[in-house]
């Protein structure tokens, strides 16, 4: 996290007690990930445990020898039938399929290309793809492009974080956060972070 933006949240003394407690914000991107391979990590990940989740992408990887990451064009060869075995869901094989489709056709973009867009222009475009949803294009924003400024205020545990950390009774909506989060910008992604961490810390 940069100066500035420390300097920003700090603001918040509420913000400032959980930078306090948690330290560090690591959010940087991943750099050697593809929106291709981002995306299709990210509906393996839907719904599941990070570690069951973990063992279908070994078992997807090994479909293509050496554990490598299969180009497009493979997977869209790959019969949905491997696909199954491997652990994933019908619906799930049908996004795969069109996450390579349409990597293909460009509608997802390279990371190059994607880094001349602004966050809206990135959600409206990748969700356009089957089983990604807005909530899923943030966390991509957030995690493999290092988008500063991303507030998923549809997250559980970010709102959850937020009762925690301001000592509501309920959880805040959706709309609610955003409009309270618009004084942590242009650093929301930091602030998300500590919301989650805000979970952590009260276990």
């Amino acid at each position: 996290m940069s100066p500035s933006a420390r300097r920003h949240l700090s603001r918040d003394p509420v913000m400032r007690a959980l930078m306090r407690a948690a330290g560090p914000c690591p959010l940087k991107p991943e750099r050697g990930r593809t929106p291709y391979q981002a995306l299709i990590r990210a509906i393996a990940h839907q719904q599941l445990t990070g570690k069951a989740a973990g063992t279908i992408l070994s078992r997807f990887f090994a479909l293509y020898g050496e554990g490598r990451f299969p180009q497009p064009a493979e997977l869209l060869a790959t019969g949905d039938d491997a696909l199954r075995a491997a652990g994933f869901s019908r619906a799930k094989v049908a996004s795969l399929k069109d996450i390579a489709s349409r990597t293909l056709d460009g509608t997802i973009p390279s990371r190059r290309s994607l880094a001349r867009l602004p966050d809206e222009k990135i959600i409206e475009r990748l969700t356009q793809v089957r089983g990604v949803g807005r909530w899923t294009v943030e966390m991509f924003l957030m995690f493999t492009l290092a988008r500063p400024d991303v507030l998923p205020a549809d997250d559980y545990g970010v709102r959850t974080g937020f009762r925690l950390a301001y000592g509501l009774d309920e959880l805040p909506r959706p709309r609610e956060l955003a409009e309270f989060g618009l004084r942590w910008a242009p650093h929301r992604s930091a602030a998300a972070w500590y919301l989650w961490r805000a979970v952590d810390l009260n276990r």
